[in-house]
Parts: structure tokens; sequence; C-alpha cells
């Protein structure tokens, strides 16, 4: 079963990667009708979220910047954003960073029991799973948005 938590984070960040990769910096800046946020909100979300969940961050793990917390976790919006933000480049690299990281988790680990159930999930495995669906419903917000974008400046 671990093997096939593995696989999944592969494909599922690889996809991720590749998609924030094709998108242009002003394109992920734009906020369109009807939703909260803009992409590279989403982007940094993801990063954000499965640091927190996967890693303790921001008290077990200082690879992302302290700040990201008050960017890009859950309620925050772009139009409160204050000092530096970081480019796509900057969340890309540190999405693919984060790759290698969750990739060395060792597979023990997964079965390990939460001292309490946290979103549902009773173990380390089931909240690394979660984090994946977390991640792909994102990128279907980002997929989303940018056809929305795209068509807007096609008109």
């Amino acid at each position: 079963m671990s093997q096939l938590l593995f696989s999944n984070i592969e494909l599922t960040r690889s996809f991720f990667i590749k998609h924030v990769d094709g998108i242009q910096e002003d394109l992920a800046n734009i906020q369109p009708g009807g939703f909260n946020n803009n992409i590279l909100w989403h982007i940094g979300h993801v990063l954000t979220t499965t640091e927190s969940l996967v890693f303790g961050f921001p008290k077990k793990s200082s690879h992302l910047p302290a700040n990201y917390m008050e960017l890009f976790a859950r309620g925050t919006k772009p139009a409160d954003w204050q000092g530096d933000v970081p480019a796509i480049s900057v969340l890309s690299s540190q999405l693919k960073e984060q790759l290698t990281r969750l990739k060395e988790i060792p597979a023990d680990k997964l079965n390990v029991k939460l001292k309490e159930p946290f979103l549902g999930q009773g173990t380390f495995g089931e909240l690394v799973n979660f984090a994946l669906f977390h991640e792909n419903l994102h990128l279907g917000h980002i997929q989303a948005m940018k056809r929305v974008i795209e068509g807007a400046k096609v008109k």
C-alpha cells in the first residue's frame, strides 16, 4: 500500500508542477470574477498546506518562509497581501524540493496513528493522502481560473 501512495505522490505533484510551470506570472496574479483568490494563491496554498500537514510547518519545519502562512493559509487572500510575495518560479522550485522530501518519508511512518484524528484522518499516511486530494482539488481551481482568464483575454 505504501508504494501506491508514493507513486501517487510522484504522479500528483509532477502533474501539478507541470501545470504551474506553464503559467505566466501576469496571468497568475489575475483574480477573475467569481473566484476568491488568484492562481498564485492556489499554488502557494498547496505548498504551504502540504508543508503544514505533512511536515508540521511552521513549528516543526523551516523549509518555507514564515510569512507563507500569512499569504497562503486557509482564509487568506491576495487583497490582504503585504510585503514580499514569491514569484511562480520560486514556488515551483519549492514544490520540487518538497516533492523530494515527500518521497523520503519512511514507509513505516505512514502507519503511525495520529494522537487525534485530524480532518477525519487517523494515520499519518491517511493525512498524506488527504494532502494529495487537497492538491488535486486546487489544481482543478487553477485550471478553471486559467480558462476563464484566457477566455476573457481573447474577447
